[in-house]
């Protein structure tokens, strides 16, 4: 049974710092829906999959790369032991607090009066942009059909156009 947080070849403990938050976010959308060609001679930090510098390894998926980040073979490469610091009850009473606050924060005091005026305002713009889009499109149908010969065969059919718009 071998101790590996002794130094192999004096015998001493490395001392390892204790477990912590990370304070970066975890990229995991960047590879997502890209296609990439790979060869014999595609280094390894570019091959399919998310490579991890730091144990200089390619993990297939986004899951198994979080699993390995996490990892205890990960946080040892990165000088961390697997041990988290043990929280004081003034730290635990501090960290309440700000949670509390900045919930405060996020909650915001309506009047009802100006909602009901900020909901019926963006009804107006959705409903302007509707009539936009649906004016837009019967431009492009007529641009695109010319009105020609296609005018000339609906009135010799009688009626006034192809897929007409309802009327109720």
């Amino acid at each position: 049974n071998r101790d590996r947080s002794e130094d192999s070849s004096s015998g001493e403990k490395v001392k390892r710092e204790l477990l912590k938050q990370r304070d970066y976010k975890v990229d995991l959308d960047s590879k997502l829906g890209k296609s990439i060609v790979i060869t014999k001679n595609t280094p390894q930090s570019a091959q399919g999959g998310y490579y991890c510098n730091v144990c200089d390894c390619v993990v297939k998926d986004s899951i198994n790369f979080l699993d390995h980040i996490n990892g205890k073979k990960h946080q040892r490469n990165l000088g961390m032991s697997m041990k988290i610091e043990r929280s004081s009850l003034d730290q635990v009473k501090a960290r309440f607090s700000a949670n509390k606050r900045k919930l405060e924060e996020q909650k915001k005091e309506y009047d009802i009066d100006q909602r009901m005026e900020e909901l019926r305002e963006e009804e107006e713009r959705a409903k302007e942009y509707r009539k936009e889009r649906k004016k837009k499109k019967k431009a492009e149908e007529e641009d695109q059909f010319g009105g020609g010969a296609d005018a000339d065969m609906m009135a010799m059919m009688g009626f006034g156009g192809f897929g007409g718009s309802k009327k109720n």
